[in-house]
């Protein structure tokens, strides 16, 4: 099974020059925590997610219309290929623990995007039709892997709020 068979395809895209305001509503109108961050030339140069948002109003001092998306997307971006095999992005996705893979062409520019809720509805799926693309146990050992994930140790005050 492949990638371009499972992905939420068109997916939402917007320009590091963005605001973060203009991101949030993007998001809230397309019902997606992930953005694909484009240049000019619309190949991929990062993504924001609503944690870095979260993270950034939290903790810049800032409203969302003064930051740019730009300046809180993650640029060390892991992606896969509509060809791609579906088994092997998810594999991506639980060693590199990430919920969600741009997909992009052999250029750079954003196809749609994989999520892990594509991957687990995809299953369910074929649970039903008796395919055997995807095992369930290889989503199960892929969920493990990405939320078994270790909390970065950070020294505070009070850890109560």
């Amino acid at each position: 099974m492949k990638v371009k068979d499972v992905m939420t395809q068109d997916a939402a895209c917007c320009s590091a020059a963005a605001n973060v305001g203009q991101a949030v509503e993007l998001m809230w109108l397309r019902n997606c925590g992930m953005l694909p961050v484009v240049g000019a030339d619309r190949k991929l140069i990062g993504v924001v997610t609503d944690r870095d948002i979260c993270v950034a109003m939290g903790t810049r001092n800032r409203l969302p219309g003064e930051l740019n998306v730009g300046e809180i997307a993650t640029q060390k971006v892991f992606t896969c290929k509509p060809s791609d095999e579906l088994l092997e992005a998810l594999h991506t996705m639980a060693d590199n623990h990430v919920r969600r893979l741009p997909v992009v062409d052999d250029e750079g520019v954003p196809q749609g995007v994989l999520s892990m809720d594509d991957v687990i509805v995809h299953g369910d799926l074929n649970k039903r039709k008796g395919s055997s693309d995807l095992p369930s146990d290889e989503i199960i050992r892929s969920l493990k892997t990405l939320f078994g994930q270790k909390l970065p140790l950070v020294q505070t005050k009070s850890a109560a709020v």
